[in-house]
């Protein structure tokens, strides 16, 4: 009785569904994704977050993700903080907009708050409809650019330079070296379609460093337990006064949109692949919940891992896979002072890799109308050449309205997306006034 209970909480059909695969399917998800627990932490490091408490703060999040996503989604998709979406956190809220990361938190929150909205209603249909489908790759391919640009600098491959900006790197040091071949290791594990992939990559990464001497033990090893520093973060959401001003309502409707479009795609390709599009519904309403708890837990907002699809090719089906990532996640807290002896250089190539993958979004794009793909092309080429998704986003909003006005197809621009241009245009006016 309470196994026929529990198999209709996670949506597990018995006849359908087989239980060791359910749990195979978990524990494959879990491998592929569990370096995120590192890259994640070390990217709200930069922000000024503890590591240590980054990385409890991650595995919380990831936790009550999974555990929403098995029950209240019931379907076989892992929920952690997204790629690209951290980098929007760190390196657009904090070093651009320059909110403190208790005010970015808050951002989470609120944002999550007004994603549950749409999410429990059918705004989430009207909002995805409103915005062009070639912006929408855009920001994607802007955004793993960014990725790609952001892994290049932490490795050492490329540098600054006085005159061009940036330049390539010194390969006689040992962090280049290390980052080099990490890199040519994961293109090779991930090209194979070995499980962990990068994962493994990492690690092997990490003993590269030490044998080649760009790290020492001593030095990199971060002191103090975790769940002391993780008093830093936990709850530390500050409202006010930035609740006060336009630019702190500005990024919440930024990241919403983000979350909004990143997660309608990824959960809709996922339920297809299982074939069971009844379950998308349930699946936005715990990703939209679990990105109210990012914020209360410390975190960058969450998203349907990509990596789900390793446990859905596994035989993932139901909420056990989820549930099973969350009991896994959950034990990764004794490997917490472990993770802090990874250096920059094991994890940047795996920004790389997700940087190209966040790519390959360009396929689905028009380029044979110039009004749609001007636009589009200054989204992608402008998040990373201003080092700012908020002002590369800008630049292909204000762009997309203004080339159809010209071509005599000001109808084609729907109202939302006039008051999304409004709202860009009024930020860089109250920037240059400031």
């Amino acid at each position: 009785m309470k196994q026929n209970l529990l198999s209709k909480s996670l949506g597990y059909l018995p006849g359908q569904h087989d239980w060791k695969r359910e749990i195979a399917a978990g524990l494959i998800s879990y491998f592929s994704v569990v370096y995120i627990v590192m890259v994640n932490a070390s990217i709200l490091s930069d922000a000024g977050m503890p590591l240590q408490a980054a990385m409890v703060g991650t595995l919380l999040t990831s936790i009550a993700g999974c555990l929403l996503m098995a029950f209240l989604g019931k379907s076989p998709i892992i929920v952690v903080p997204g790629m690209g979406i951290n980098a929007f956190f760190t390196y657009t809220l904090v070093h651009s907009m320059k909110l403190s990361w208790q005010e970015a938190l808050a951002v989470v929150a609120v944002a999550g708050l007004l994603f549950a909205i749409v999410a429990f209603t059918s705004l989430y249909k009207q909002i995805s409809e409103a915005i062009p489908h070639n912006l929408q790759h855009g920001i994607s391919v802007g955004i793993g650019l960014f990725l790609t640009f952001i892994g290049l600098q932490k490795s050492g491959i490329v540098i600054a330079h006085q005159t061009t900006f940036v330049t390539i790197g010194h390969f006689s040091d040992p962090n280049v070296i290390t980052a080099c071949v990490t890199l040519l290791l994961a293109l090779v594990l991930f090209v194979r379609k070995v499980k962990g992939d990068l994962l493994i990559s990492i690690l092997v990464g990490t003993a590269l460093a030490y044998i080649l001497g760009g790290v020492h033990p001593a030095a990199a090893k971060i002191e103090g337990k975790p769940l002391e520093q993780y008093g830093e973060i936990f709850s530390k959401l500050s409202f006010y006064p930035g609740i006060l001003t336009i630019s702190f309502w500005i990024a919440v409707f930024l990241l919403l949109l983000i979350i909004v479009f990143e997660n309608i795609g990824l959960i809709g390709a996922q339920t297809r692949m299982i074939s069971r599009p009844e379950t998308f519904k349930g699946s936005l309403r715990a990703l939209s919940l679990s990105n109210i708890g990012a914020g209360l837990f410390g975190s960058s907002p969450t998203v349907a891992a990509a990596e789900t699809t390793a446990g859905i090719a596994a035989g993932g089906r139901s909420g056990v896979s989820p549930l099973v990532a969350a009991c896994l996640f959950g034990a990764t807290f004794f490997f917490i002072p472990l993770l802090t002896y990874i250096p920059d250089s094991a994890i940047a190539p795996i920004l790389i890799i997700i940087g190209s993958l966040m790519v390959q979004n360009v396929k689905d794009m028009n380029f044979t109308d110039f009004t749609e793909a001007f636009p589009a092309f200054l989204v992608m080429v402008m998040i990373p050449f201003t080092y700012s998704i908020v002002d590369g986003m800008a630049f292909g909003f204000i762009a997309y309205p203004a080339a159809k006005l010209a071509a005599g197809r000001g109808k084609e621009v729907k109202v939302v997306m006039y008051v999304i241009t409004a709202l860009f245009l009024a930020n860089f006016v109250l920037h240059a006034m400031m």
